[in-house]
């Protein structure tokens, strides 16, 4: 029972690492805890559903999602964070903006796909593998090598490419590659970008898995990715992975020997006890001087 709840555990977080992943990426440039990237992700999952309605097949309406939310997170930052990193206003301003942004497209989706849950189509449904006494869907594997592959991108980006060496340079000293003639709001915006398509992968695979969407359904799994984004250390890629995988497994082993009622709680008892032992997290930088 313990292996089969690990392995679940851990499909449930390589999603949580991909949208722990969004949290980093702007936190990491911005020094920004983005809260609307629950609500991206809700997004995203319902564009796939809407593109998959179209009868355009599974694997596109999947890619064309990502696009879609991927700008998404441009136009939130276009149109509401940069004019007041324009203005240089108080950080506490960007953090309500983003809370705000996230219940304005809450109550969107509430509006033009309504309050009710919907199925959601499966995704990589090929059937089971059994191991022992542990059961494995290719659903679940599936995500996590999916999950793993996009992470593994993410990081050849930053780490890599010429685009990446810019968002390191933002994140280092912004004024300092706005001399250096770094498009700092272009990199914003990308970074922005790469989020929403995090966050669109993360919502298309849930949904597949359990095979329902709903508009809320970002509040409490962008609250989890929040806590795995902070275990690890908030701006920190291999981080987010760590973390979420964690928050999974915990979770998953709470619903199995407290429980299904305190599976939601464990990731806020593993924030609460990081923020108390090692406020910047498994792999987080020290020197963090604004949120």
């Amino acid at each position: 029972m313990i292996g089969q709840q690990i392995f679940n555990g851990l499909t449930l977080g390589m999603c949580y690492a991909l949208l722990a992943v969004g949290y980093s990426l702007v936190f990491g440039i911005l020094r920004l805890v983005n809260f609307s990237h629950g609500s991206i992700y809700a997004f995203g999952a319902h564009t796939a559903l809407l593109l998959v309605s179209m009868n355009l097949g599974i694997v596109p309406a999947v890619l064309l999602s990502l696009v879609f939310t991927g700008l998404l997170g441009v136009l939130i930052d276009k149109t509401a964070l940069e004019p007041l990193r324009k203005k240089n206003s108080i950080p506490i301003a960007s953090l309500i903006t983003t809370i705000g942004i996230s219940n304005i497209i809450q109550n969107l989706l509430t509006v033009f796909f309504g309050s009710e849950k919907k199925a959601f189509p499966a995704l990589f449904n090929f059937g089971v593998i059994s191991i022992g006494n542990i059961q494995i869907t290719w659903t679940q594997i599936c995500i996590c090598i999916v999950s793993l592959g996009l992470m593994l991108l993410l990081v050849l980006v930053v780490k890599k490419t010429k685009i990446g060496l810019a968002m390191r340079g933002c994140e280092q000293n912004p004024k300092a590659a706005n001399l250096m003639g770094v498009n700092v709001n272009f990199v914003i915006s990308f970074t922005f970008f790469l989020g929403g398509v995090s966050a669109a992968i993360a919502g298309a695979l849930i949904s597949g898995y359990y095979q329902i969407v709903y508009p809320n359904m970002g509040y409490m799994a962008g609250l989890k990715a929040f806590a795995a984004a902070v275990l690890g250390g908030i701006g920190s890629i291999p981080g987010a992975l760590v973390g979420g995988l964690l928050v999974g497994v915990s979770e998953s082993m709470a619903a199995t020997f407290l429980g299904s009622t305190y599976r939601d709680c464990m990731a806020f008892v593993i924030l609460i006890i990081v923020l108390i032992v090692r406020p910047n997290g498994l792999f987080g930088k020290k020197g963090i001087t604004k949120v």
